[in-house]
């Protein structure tokens, strides 16, 4: 399956957690996936916003949320939601993974640190 307008079905998420914050000992609040290269990051609400920045950075504006229930994707460009085509598994992270996560990462004071 190939690239449609920001979106290629066959590449699969670059891991369980947000690449950056995993490579930091950082945490975050919720998870989104880049639709176009499968890099995961975390949300605008979580104190870095990596998945935000991973689309201004290289211009892959469309991500689908990466969190258990949830099959929406967000067009950084357009600021619009919309639904498109299943990607490749996984397509949450773990479901014992927590929220926000990971919880050895998460503060106490966790909710004075969001956006």
């Amino acid at each position: 399956m190939g690239e449609v307008e920001g979106i290629d079905t066959g590449v699969a998420p670059s891991g369980t957690g947000c690449a950056e914050c995993d490579a930091s000992g950082g945490w975050w609040v919720h998870l989104r996936r880049c639709a176009l290269c499968g890099h995961v990051g975390c949300c605008d609400s979580s104190p870095a916003q990596h998945a935000s920045r991973h689309a201004a950075d290289t211009g892959h504006p469309v991500v689908q949320s990466f969190e258990p229930g949830e099959s929406w994707f967000w067009n950084y460009a357009t600021d619009q939601m919309f639904q498109g085509p299943e990607l490749t598994a996984p397509q949450h992270h773990p479901l014992e993974q927590t929220i926000p996560g990971p919880a050895d990462r998460v503060p106490q004071d966790w909710q004075k640190h969001i956006h």
